[in-house]
């Protein structure tokens, strides 16, 4: 059937696909890698479909109705174009499926018309599989299912919701004989990927890898000419001009920005110059409302538009036939972000894909350099796995218990046959019972958190109505600060905002917001209201948490390249580019080898300067910057100011520092690495920040009721409290010590801080005196400025200051 449809459409069937095909006949589970564009849906939906079907005509008490596969997406952006496809397979091959979406965005009435009459395939996202099994005779409504493919596996993996797929797929595996598979195109650790999704499964699964080399040619865009003192996010909006060209030939253009604040700036920008593309251009990112977002994605699908300044939304799979190409503004920090943007061009088998380079900032030419060499050699990011997050289990465990109820012994049996929860001890798992039941030692006082009881039968069940539409709304484990919803005082929603950015403006302030100028009239609740302003000037909202650090991969790539410079090997457009910043740099300072490690030492009004170029990305910087100058401080009491980028970091004392005494003690050592991390960062503070997040996902605090959302003063406070509590009175509390150990991992990456130490100790520490700062310490200075002064403010601070150094 299938190779038949293939040669209806002139299409020829990847190798790939036909095997992939022939394993979910053969009922296996596993894991697909093929790159953007080449067919992957097909791969896996054509033998979900053929297997469905031909257990159907072999076993006559098989259903032909009920859910026979659920297809996992991470974005709801993408399940539109998954419906199309497998609705186009299905008419034209005369079966008679239903196929359903279900996300945030589904109304109630669909909601409960699926529930009600489930359909062959639903394509639905974690959060949404939770709350159906979080629903009385969930058993029955999935006791047809036969596959469950998590698309986009790369996305999910490296978050908790990957955590609250794996303990979805421990139940419904024990309800039906469920196959799984994965699909990803972009990830390095692709045998840790597949064990994390099928837990005990791989030793039965297969690998699929597509034997597709997809070209990529990436185009630089070159500024006429080069400052030798560069500083971030100046040089990108002077290309504006360079993009008009590249967006008029093309029929449609995607513009990738890195944050959503990047995407208000440019396509503003854009308009201001280009007063033309007005009607022909769009925006669209994660904070813009459902509704114009829809709008957007269907009509660069129907070819209205000429361009659309988007974010990461739009990074994964939506396939836009008329995209022709793709630009992105400023270095996407990674490798496997990079292809997987640049593969929204050339969309289809064989075709090339092509993406534009902008940088923001001139010294961003090297790391376009370093992603042609990744991409050249298929270096790709590992993806790190969550393990044990107990604040996950302990809200499935309330998610069963709202269901059908649960009995210990059997889940605890399933939920070890996960990945994240493959080391789980028998203590551990009385530890979730209790906080569950009784809220555990410390809060065996309060009602609220006996939140399931224990039946005479040994089920446990949410027996209170409340609580359980409590949970209900609070199922899913990404976690923002409190978001505001954007509403014309006459007429419907723009979005939503951050509350921290609101409390700042006054009634009367414009901001920018969705590419409109809007005035605030006041904040009512949680809406805020607001009308179109006349004032063309405005503050823009920024989100937290929008940089990016640089990966490892990327890293690497870009250490090789400064080498090459270090070598005078400028063997591409992008390094010639750089030459007379590198020239600037070797006559202050030097170029660092692979060979060596540089750090400059510079006295000015300010005081004594120390800069240090590890070129590991800016959270490797922020440990490495506060253990080193807690390691100096050892020699004399000193006060440090810290500043830094993906390039490395400064370190600002009115007093002379002893950079010198520290490298004659190594102070770069790993030695007793985690007692000095210990006393050089605020770990607990860190933690306590860390704590919010666990403590809404585990369900301690409660977010609010649709349009009545607690205050995020609030939410902090509440906890604060509870970290108190369990630092007080439970220290072993297992979600206590689940925020140390996110800390260490995620923010302060500390398995990638040791490689970085181990590295640079192994190196040749060349110690300069420059008597200016130099091109690669500029822009470090100016991340400080940045915190202290205006916008305006820094713009004249800073031209003056170049001015002044060249």
């Amino acid at each position: 059937m299938p190779l038949q449809w293939f040669k209806k459409r002139h299409w020829q069937a990847f190798p790939f696909q036909v095997e992939t095909w022939k394993h979910c006949l053969d009922g296996k589970s596993g894991l697909l890698n093929a790159p953007t564009g080449s067919g992957k849906t097909y791969a896996l939906f054509i033998g979900a479909a053929l297997s469905c079907l031909r257990e159907e005509k072999s076993e006559t008490t098989v259903k032909s109705s009920g859910l026979k596969i659920i297809w996992i997406t991470p974005i709801r952006a993408l399940t539109r174009d998954i419906k199309s496809a497998c609705e186009e397979f299905c008419e034209e091959n005369n079966i008679p499926w239903t196929i359903a979406i279900r996300t945030g965005d589904t109304s109630a009435a669909q909601r409960q018309a699926q529930r009600k009459k489930a359909p062959q395939v639903l394509i639905t996202t974690p959060e949404s599989l939770h709350l159906l099994m979080a629903t009385k005779g969930y058993t029955d409504y999935f006791s047809n299912l036969r596959f469950i493919v998590a698309d986009e596996w790369h996305e999910l993996m490296g978050s908790k919701r990957a955590v609250l797929l794996e303990l979805a797929i421990s139940r419904l595996s024990q309800i039906a004989e469920v196959k799984v598979w994965g699909v990803s195109a972009t990830i390095g650790n692709m045998d840790q990927a597949m064990e994390v999704l099928l837990g005990t499964r791989k030793k039965h699964a297969v690998f699929v890898k597509a034997d597709i080399k997809k070209e990529i040619k990436i185009i630089p865009i070159i500024p006429e000419s080069i400052e030798t003192y560069a500083q971030s996010g100046h040089l990108g909006i002077q290309l504006a001009h360079r993009l008009l060209p590249i967006i008029q030939k093309s029929k449609s253009t995607l513009v990738f920005t890195n944050t959503r604040s990047q995407a208000e700036i440019w396509y503003q920008h854009l308009l201001s110059i280009e007063p033309n593309l007005a009607g022909e251009i769009a925006m669209h990112h994660g904070s813009i409302s459902r509704e114009l977002r829809d709008w957007v994605e269907v009509a660069i699908h129907e070819g209205r538009l000429k361009c659309v300044v988007c974010t990461s939304s739009l990074d994964l799979g939506v396939d836009f036939r008329p995209v022709e190409t793709i630009v992105q503004i400023g270095s996407p920090k990674g490798v496997a972000r990079f292809v997987q943007r640049a593969g929204r061009s050339g969309h289809r088998p064989g075709e090339p894909s092509e993406i534009y380079f902008l940088p923001t900032h001139a010294l961003q030419l090297i790391e376009c350099a370093a992603l042609k060499r990744a991409v050249s050699r298929g270096d790709m990011e590992d993806r790190i796995p969550y393990i044990r997050s107990f604040d996950v289990l302990v809200q499935y465990l309330i998610t069963l218990a709202v269901g059908e109820g649960f009995t210990p012994k059997k889940i605890f049996k399933e939920v070890k046959s996960t990945y994240s929860f493959s080391s789980l001890t028998g203590d551990e798992w009385e530890w979730a019972l209790a906080f569950i039941t009784r809220g555990g030692y410390s809060l065996d006082a309060y009602e609220e958190f006996k939140k399931v009881a224990v039946g005479s039968d040994g089920i446990y069940r949410v027996t209170d109505r409340r609580t359980a539409m409590r949970h209900r709304l609070s199922i899913g484990a990404i976690v923002s600060d409190s978001m505001l919803q954007v509403k014309f005082q006459k007429g419907g929603y723009l979005g939503s905002v951050e509350e921290w950015f609101v409390s700042r403006l006054s009634p009367g302030d414009t901001f920018w917001f969705a590419g409109r100028p809007l005035e605030l009239i006041r904040v009512k609740e949680m809406t805020v209201v607001v009308k179109i302003s006349k004032k063309q000037k405005g503050t823009i909202p920024s989100w937290q948490g929008g940089r990016m650090p640089l990966s490892a991969m990327l890293s690497e790539n870009l250490r090789f390249k400064i080498d090459q410079l270090a070598r005078e090997n400028y063997d591409s457009e992008e390094l010639l580019a750089v030459k007379p910043i590198i020239e600037k740099q070797k006559a202050l300072s030097i170029v660092p080898s692979e060979n060596t490690f540089l750090i400059e030492k510079l006295k000015t009004k300010e005081g004594c300067h120390l800069f240090v170029f590890p070129f590991d990305g800016r959270f490797v910087h922020e440990a490495i910057a506060y253990l080193l100058a807690y390691r100096l401080s050892l020699f004399k009491p000193m006060t440090f100011s810290i500043a830094l980028n993906d390039y490395g970091f400064e370190l600002l004392s009115d007093q002379d520092i002893p950079i010198e005494d520290g490298i004659d003690s190594d102070i770069f050592s790993t030695d007793h690495l985690t007692q000095d991390i210990q006393h050089s960062l605020n770990k607990s503070e860190m933690a306590r920040r860390r704590f919010r997040d666990i403590a809404s996902i585990a369900g301690l605090v409660f977010k609010g009721f649709p349009g009545k959302f607690q205050k995020e003063k609030h939410l902090q406070s509440s906890s604060g409290l509870f970290f108190d509590v369990f630092k007080d009175f439970e220290s072993d509390s297992l979600l206590y010590k689940q925020a140390f150990s996110e800390v260490m991992e995620f923010q302060i990456e500390e398995l990638r801080l040791r490689q970085a130490l181990k590295r640079i100790q192994k190196l040749n520490i060349v110690l300069q005196y420059p008597e200016q700062p130099t091109p690669f310490s500029f822009p470090i200075m100016v991340e400080r400025l940045r915190g202290r002064m205006t916008t305006e403010n820094l713009a004249d601070r800073i031209k003056k200051m170049s001015l002044n150094l060249d």
